[in-house]
């Protein structure tokens, strides 16, 4: 295990049904490149990256913790990431996984790096919003993003472990998710830093809790704080509000970069859509908008047309909680991975 390395392929490793040893990868890897489909191109540039003489890859982050940037990944980091995830989901060589995220993004390629690693049977598949609508195999371990798993939920019997990461999960779909018993169902926490997720919770649970070999503690503005020494010799600092459990679990709050500062009430926008939700059938999103009187007020944001509430509806939440104006847009935006973006919906 400790004398791993990027090429390193595990004898249990399949790809699509076939054994495939790194010399197979990189013929499959020009192959697609020179002839496949734009996801089958970026699984071919990945194998070339990977096997390469390099010990690290680059890629575009995806923006959670800041601006997108160009970062340096070691491989060694990414094994120990992928080893880290086999502990921690109790994965075992000839496991079946299905890949159906774009491989641009570091969870697509931490997918083909655990296969490789941790010796999994893995099948590829298009990245669509319906990675299961044609496919009835029976698989050990998978990952999507919570609208793969809104359009899956009827076939999610065929998963044994799902992890959801990417974006957000609402509270909705998560209730939708707990009466599912045949497959284990976590939410994953983690960004493109820290090679993909570094903590997980199980669909019903409230606080994550950290992989092998991660530390954690929270800064003077009460924000996740993630120590990774394989990764980094730097603490990673987040704008994620959280509260510390123990040394070992968190509870996510919200984005500091989403507070809302109205009238000197600091408002978490997440715990109070949290309230909302279930009573809310289209999706929306609670922000801030510049107010002469308050320097920022409340509103709330809908997707769809426009509907009138009852008087009494909003007597689930608090009395700064509640929204001062209700804003209706056609469509929201989203990233590719599926993540809301707020300001950019409002400028529809």
């Amino acid at each position: 295990m400790l004398n791993l390395t990027h090429k390193n392929v595990h004898n249990y490793f399949k790809l699509d049904g076939y054994h495939l040893n790194a010399a197979d990868l990189c013929r499959i890897g020009y192959s697609f490149i020179k002839e496949g489909d734009a996801y089958e191109r970026a699984i071919g540039e990945f194998f070339l990256d990977w096997f390469d003489h390099k010990d690290y890859i680059e890629m575009t982050t995806s923006g959670t913790t800041g601006l997108p940037k160009l970062v340096r990944l070691e491989k060694q980091a990414m094994i120990q990431s992928a080893l880290a995830t086999g502990d921690f989901f109790g994965l075992e060589p000839g496991n079946k996984a299905l890949l159906c995220l774009p491989t641009q993004f570091i969870a697509g390629k931490m997918m083909l790096v655990r296969s490789l690693i941790l010796g999994l049977e893995l099948d590829v598949t298009l990245p669509s919003t319906e990675p299961l609508a044609y496919n009835n195999k029976q698989y050990d371990f998978v990952a999507m993003v919570p609208l793969q798993v809104q359009n899956s939920i009827e076939k999610l019997g065929n998963i044994k472990k799902l992890i959801i990461g990417g974006a957000k999960m609402d509270s909705a779909l998560e209730e939708k998710l707990l009466p599912l018993k045949k497959t284990e169902i976590y939410e994953t926490y983690g960004m493109t830093e820290t090679i993909t997720h570094i903590a997980a919770k199980k669909v019903g649970e409230t606080a994550f809790t950290i992989l092998p070999n991660v530390k954690i503690e929270k800064d003077d503005r009460g924000c996740l704080v993630i120590y990774v020494a394989s990764i980094s010799d730097e603490p990673i600092v987040t704008n994620d509000l959280v509260d510390l459990v123990n040394e070992n679990q968190f509870v996510f709050l919200g984005r500091i970069d989403n507070v809302i500062n109205s009238g000197g009430v600091k408002l978490i926008p997440e715990q109070i859509e949290a309230k909302l939700t279930g009573r809310i059938t289209n999706r929306f999103f609670v922000t801030g908008v510049p107010d002469t009187v308050l320097g920022e007020k409340l509103i709330l944001v809908i997707e769809g047309e426009k509907y009138d509430f009852s008087a009494d509806f909003f007597d689930v939440l608090g009395k700064f909680e509640k929204p001062k104006e209700i804003v209706f847009v056609p469509k929201f935006k989203e990233n590719e991975n599926g993540k809301l973006l707020r300001k950019s919906s409002l400028k529809v």
